[in-house]
């Protein structure tokens, strides 16, 4: 069993940077492909980011390429989202996922591990 729980959510301007963690517990979680979703009030969960297991690959939805950077530390157990040049429509709850199983990296139902998510606020 994998638990994942993110911290580092809050408020901050437009403008600003957030740095998310994801901790995940279990010995075999560091061989998972991890990814960062979120979801806005009254809107479906979507995808941001995700990596590959050994880091060597990343990929990003358009609307945060260039401002949010994806990076994990095995080692640690540790997923990282960079958030840089926030504005409000990334207010949202994110939420770390792991996919044991493989799938396409865009997909919720590649995951099958998901934390509780933790809230971002952007102010304009």
């Amino acid at each position: 069993q994998v638990q994942l729980v993110e911290s580092g959510g809050g408020l901050v301007q437009a403008g600003g940077s957030l740095r998310l963690s994801c901790a995940a517990s279990g010995r075999t979680s560091s061989s998972y492909a991890k990814g960062w979703f979120r979801q806005a009030p009254g809107k479906e969960r979507e995808f941001v980011a995700a990596i590959s297991w050994s880091g060597s690959s990343t990929y990003y939805a358009d609307s945060v390429k260039g401002r949010f950077t994806i990076s994990r530390n095995n080692a640690m157990n540790t997923v990282y989202l960079q958030m840089n040049s926030l504005k409000p429509e990334d207010t949202a709850v994110y939420y770390c996922a792991a996919s044991s199983m493989g799938g396409s990296y865009f997909r919720l139902s590649s995951y099958d591990y998901w934390g509780q998510g933790t809230q971002v606020t952007v102010s304009s």
